[in-house]
């Protein structure tokens, strides 16, 4: 028998060609730290963008119109702007696992009446209630979306009409205004202030820095990204999907009951109009933060520029005083149009560097 020897081996075999050679053997040109930082570049736009068009807007309406960079209205934008933030920062978690949740606005609202309706007994029921009513309709969402493997746009949208329903119900159709008591420890937690900016925005700012934490450095955060990025992916990897759909839903039905708590406060009622909506401000904030609707990416510093973009956007359209509050769908609708071509284009820019 005839032995191969490592020369014959040589023979047979093609010679290799070195790495940095192309295939017509000419050296291939290094690859220069060019494409890195493309990506970085892009990345950061993506993340950050919002922030840029933020600073942009607020520096030229400083100079367009002298009431508005005014300490009186910034405290009112921001106060303002709080209860679509804690309300945006449960979807921001939703969205981020691909997903979406309808029934915010709804359940923002009766969290409101709940509250004003249970502050006569103090104020622990009056977050306990709301609390508790609108953390079980996010329960029903999660488990219906994540056990029994209901689409959540369905899903939501069947407990938006019920939490309505439910807050139609318990006011008379609406005949019924139930008042916070005046001068009550609830009633100081949506109007009081310190160092001059009112209790919902030192309590959104602590939300957010805690939601900060928990997507960045907990196991949990991390769970978000990867059940958003691939959901199957998750499941192969041992990931826990069905638990973490089914917290992150009810942690959106808390933090929507919790915003129309501190509503009903500021407000000193249960007002039943309110959150007609709120779900579409939520989901524009997210999206145009930088969140993907497609989910496995997001941040919520994103989302927290963007209410402040719909906040000022706002504030600008009634310092102009000709205009009415509609023309901020109009607006909010085109940077949403814009943002979503935006992060189509960045992504793609991202696949091809």
């Amino acid at each position: 028998m005839n032995e191969t020897t490592p020369a014959a081996v040589a023979q047979v075999l093609p010679p290799r060609k070195s790495p940095a050679a192309s295939e017509d053997g000419a050296p291939r040109p290094a690859a220069g730290p060019e494409p890195a930082l493309t990506q970085r570049l892009v990345g950061l736009l993506q993340r950050q963008g919002v922030l840029a068009v933020l600073l942009t807007v607020v520096i030229v309406a400083s100079f367009v119109y002298p009431t508005f960079a005014t300490l009186d209205n910034t405290r009112g934008v921001t106060v303002q702007a709080s209860f679509l933030a804690v309300v945006a920062l449960g979807m921001t978690m939703v969205i981020i696992t691909g997903g979406i949740d309808l029934s915010v606005g709804s359940v923002f609202a009766l969290g409101g009446v709940l509250a004003a309706w249970a502050s006569q007994w103090g104020i622990l029921p009056a977050l306990f209630v709301p609390l508790t009513v609108c953390g079980a309709i996010g329960l029903l969402n999660g488990f219906l979306i994540a056990r029994a493997g209901m689409a959540p746009f369905i899903v939501t949208l069947a407990t938006l009409l019920a939490a309505r329903g439910m807050l139609l119900a318990f006011t008379d159709e609406g005949a019924t205004t139930y008042l916070v008591p005046k001068g009550s420890a609830f009633a100081e937690l949506g109007q009081g202030s310190v160092w001059g900016f009112g209790h919902p925005v030192l309590i959104a700012l602590g939300l957010f820095g805690a939601g900060g934490l928990l997507l960045q450095r907990t196991s949990f955060g991390q769970t978000l990204f990867a059940v958003g990025g691939s959901s199957d992916a998750a499941t192969l990897m041992g990931l826990p999907v069905a638990r973490t759909k089914l917290l992150v839903y009810t942690l959106s039905g808390l933090l929507a009951g919790l915003a129309g708590a501190l509503n009903a406060a500021r407000l000193s009622s249960g007002v039943t109009i309110v959150g007609v909506g709120t779900e579409l401000d939520a989901i524009s904030a997210v999206v145009i933060g930088g969140t993907l609707l497609v989910g496995g990416a997001g941040s919520v510093s994103g989302t927290l520029w963007g209410v402040l973009l719909l906040a000022v956007i706002q504030n600008l359209i009634n310092q102009i005083g000709s205009l009415n509050s509609s023309y901020q769908s109009v607006v909010s609708g085109g940077f949403l149009i814009v943002v979503v071509v935006a992060q189509r284009g960045l992504a793609r820019s991202r696949r091809t560097t």
